[in-house]
């Protein structure tokens, strides 16, 4: 079991640093007392910790009684924290409760492997599932089961700009593909890095290949890849991976040393004009670089993706045979309703999960980004693991990775296919 779950989370055995750090959250999880609840996530950066933060405090005021241990493990998408649940997982110490992306992240994983409890329960307790979008309580589902609480969506086809470098040029976002090549070829004809690229952590390349994928195949034939209906190696496919080549002739040459908050303040900062990215880098632009939304920085949907909105939604859920499932529980319950969703989101620069949250404690981005997800056709993120099993999603990645230093097209073509046939069953 403890091989299959490692085999599923799409993860190398932990390096010895995470290693540690889940050496650590077992002792940590051991000398807890009966009225606790630890919380493990990804959120150490950006708004993301001002967030993580502002509920830990609103669920210590509600609940004076039970201590709070943060388990936050570093590292941009959850790539280290991933690991370290692996481990613990393996060593049978699960958190009290951990993140993880909506989706087959959740369900193919650990729900497949019977280490959730399905919360039913709470869903009923609570009022919920009137509260949550159909097609969202379904990326949360197994065989009519509900297995974890969204705490907030985020969009992941934006596209941010410096606003101020686009109207010292006289540019307007791009909304097309050729638009994107006429603004860029613009932008680099004055001495303007078009597009800021951070890959690093190789997750963000493949993230700024499925919006273009997005963008080529529309909402449905996106979704077709990943129910069998479209092959992998058509020409959907090839035409994003061929834009992608293009793409990246215009991105800055220090991208592989940078991750996605590097990527995101060269556009801050005017040395680059254009960043794709999810709208966590909103949270990091006002609450970090406190920067004006529509002043400093712009927004839009990633070339050809408008009325298409990609979901990246974080979840918690109940393992089972933790140490604290009633202090758990409570915390469960703050994530899910209104005051908590509200409490962090802003923070965060995401928008909440549920549909009667308030739109007047959100800026002008998070106003249009919750008309957008109430209008917008609701598609699953590959990159961030909802879309796709994690084998495929760890697939894919080198894929794209190895297409962005050879520009192979058919090669990676191949490869996608190989992958699809071996991890989505086609």
């Amino acid at each position: 079991m403890a091989a299959l779950i490692l085999a599923g989370c799409g993860q190398q055995p932990a390096q010895p640093a995470a290693e540690r750090q889940a050496q650590q959250g077992n002792q940590q999880a051991g000398t807890t007392s009966e009225q606790a609840v630890e919380i493990f996530s990804w959120w150490t950066g950006a708004g993301e910790e001002a967030g993580l933060l502002a509920l830990i405090d609103l669920f210590k005021k509600q609940n004076p009684g039970i201590d709070v241990i943060n388990a936050a493990v570093a590292g941009g998408a959850g790539t280290n924290a991933k690991a370290v649940l692996a481990s613990r997982m393996q060593a049978g110490n699960p958190p009290d409760t951990f993140q993880v992306h909506a989706g087959r992240e959740l369900l193919d994983t650990w729900v497949a492997a019977g280490k959730m409890e399905p919360l039913n329960f709470l869903y009923d307790e609570e009022g919920w599932r009137d509260k949550f979008p159909k097609d969202l309580i379904d990326m949360l589902s197994k065989d009519g089961q509900i297995y974890s609480v969204p705490v907030n969506i985020h969009r992941g086809n934006v596209l941010w700009y410096n606003a101020k470098v686009f109207d010292q040029h006289g540019l307007k976002p791009p909304k097309t593909f050729d638009e994107f090549f006429q603004v860029a070829d613009a932008l680099k004809s004055k001495g303007v890095t078009p597009l800021a690229l951070g890959d690093k952590e190789p997750w963000t390349l493949l993230h700024l290949w499925e919006d273009i994928l997005l963008g080529v195949a529309g909402p449905e034939g996106y979704k077709a890849l990943f129910t069998g209906s479209k092959p992998w190696n058509g020409p959907e496919v090839r035409q994003s991976l061929e834009i992608l080549g293009r793409m990246l002739q215009y991105v800055n040459v220090d991208h592989a040393a940078r991750n996605w908050q590097d990527a995101a303040k060269l556009v801050a900062d005017g040395q680059a004009a254009m960043n794709v990215m999810g709208d966590w880098v909103k949270g990091y632009y006002t609450v970090d670089l406190k920067l004006k939304p529509e002043e400093d920085f712009g927004w839009a949907p990633t070339p050809n993706t408008e009325g298409s909105f990609m979901v990246v939604s974080d979840t918690f859920g109940l393992p089972v045979g933790i140490k604290h499932r009633d202090a758990t529980i409570k915390w469960l319950k703050l994530l899910g309703s209104v005051e908590g969703q509200d409490t962090f989101n802003p923070l965060k620069g995401s928008i909440p999960a549920r549909l009667d949250a308030d739109p007047s404690k959100y800026d002008a981005y998070g106003k249009s980004t919750m008309e957008d997800f109430k209008t917008n056709e609701l598609v699953p993120s590959l990159a961030h693991g909802s879309a796709a099993p994690p084998a495929f999603v760890e697939q894919a990645t080198q894929v794209i990775r190895v297409f962005a230093t050879t520009g192979d097209v058919d090669t990676a073509l191949q490869g996608l296919a190989s992958a699809a046939k071996q991890y989505l069953d086609q």
